[in-house]
């Protein structure tokens, strides 16, 4: 017997043509399934379809007048003038203090301020922070703390700067 080779079975003519019309009528009945599945979803969801379009437009309108109403317009241009007008120049100096700073010492002993008091109370003057001041001194900044609240009492200021001023007042830092 002789052997026969397989060779693949081409559909016949006419099926091609089936084939290619069942293939273009399901593409077109699946095409109209997803258009009636999208228009059942905007009626469910119009409301939020019609905000979203809503937000669109107000959001391009207010570009657009944005982009308008900032526009530099060509008629208006803004120029700086500066003119410089020659003249004398003053310049005051303080006066240098015939004499050096002294601590009124009656004062001091009225308020009852220590020495070390007096020391803090100059840095305070100086603008030092507790912190600069407890390394300026060489104590703890709980110690300056401590001198800082008593000076406050008996000098019956609230704040560094009012203790700073009543300080000056009575001749107990320059």
């Amino acid at each position: 017997m002789a052997r026969r080779h397989a060779t693949p079975l081409a559909p016949p003519a006419g099926m091609k043509k089936t084939i290619l019309v069942y293939g273009l009528v399901g593409g077109v009945l699946i095409a109209g399934l997803k258009l009636i599945e999208y228009r059942y979803m905007v009626v469910d969801h119009a409301v939020e379809i019609y905000g979203g379009l809503v937000a669109l437009i107000f959001s391009i309108t207010g570009i657009w007048l944005g982009v308008t109403l900032t526009r530099p317009k060509a008629e208006v241009k803004e120029r700086v003038v500066i003119r410089e007008v020659p003249g004398p120049v003053r310049v005051e100096v303080a006066p240098a203090p015939a004499e050096p700073f002294a601590v009124n010492a009656v004062r001091q002993g009225e308020l009852g301020i220590t020495a070390r008091e007096l020391e803090i109370l100059q840095a305070i003057a100086d603008g030092l922070s507790n912190r600069e001041i407890a390394e300026r001194l060489y104590v703890s900044e709980n110690t300056v703390k401590t001198h800082s609240s008593r000076l406050f009492d008996k000098l019956q200021a609230r704040r560094r700067t009012q203790a700073v001023q009543r300080a000056k007042q009575a001749g107990l830092v320059p």
